[in-house]
């Protein structure tokens, strides 16, 4: 049963209810593999996402950064080989060409292990986003980026929801008429297990321009 994490990003650590979930779900810690989403800067080393897991007691025998310091073909056989692969957050366009240049989004999609992404991570992990400026984006005219395609819906992650509700609604109602969105702010995390969908803190679901705050259930 394939288990992905949609996060936000958290001020400092995760919930003690998201720490235990993801404590049952991570059962084999063996290998975890982090990619990039500044893959040219190497001192983007993910330390804060890592913190959350050690945290909440969850410990790898061993940890890996994907970044443009390691080969295409050893990133791929490290992705084919993760207990569980988390995303990172930052810039979210580059790492989607991150991800298309080393070829990782299918074996990640064909993983067993658990993803996880945070933010910019999350937002890749989706079957499509809309790259915009009304987003937070620094380009001139919106486009439809196309993720990994974990889970058949869209993810807007870490975006300050509250203060902006009728411009977001606005923006992705088109995309909202072709699949759901899943929007939140920090502190949230969408779960997917198998067919089951969980959520925890502050999210709305988008779906055929219409929005609402969902129940949370973690």
């Amino acid at each position: 049963m394939n288990t992905h994490y949609y996060l936000g990003w958290f001020s400092k650590f995760f919930p003690e209810n998201l720490g235990r979930v993801l404590q049952e779900d991570i059962t084999d810690r063996k290998s975890l593999v982090m990619i990039s989403s500044n893959p040219s800067i190497y001192e983007d080393d993910g330390a804060i996402e890592r913190s959350w897991l050690e945290r909440a007691g969850i410990l790898f025998d061993e940890y890996h950064l994907i970044n443009y310091r390691v080969q295409k073909e050893d990133a791929q056989k490290l992705v084919q080989n993760a207990s569980a692969i988390f995303l990172l957050g930052g810039n979210t366009p580059k790492q989607n060409d991150f991800l298309m240049e080393y070829e990782m989004s299918d074996l990640i999609k064909k993983s067993r292990a658990v993803v996880m992404g945070a933010s910019a991570g999350a937002i890749n992990m989706s079957a499509k986003w809309i790259c915009s400026k009304n987003l937070g984006y620094k380009v001139e005219s919106s486009s439809v980026y196309k993720g990994i395609g974990l889970d058949d819906f869209s993810v807007l992650s870490h975006f300050d929801l509250e203060n902006n509700m009728a411009q977001v609604q606005n923006e992705l109602s088109p995309l909202s008429e072709e699949m759901n969105i899943y929007a939140s702010n920090k502190d949230c995390a969408v779960r997917v297990k198998g067919d089951k969908v969980d959520i925890l803190g502050n999210v709305y679901l988008i779906s055929h321009s219409k929005i609402q705050k969902l129940d949370v259930t973690l």
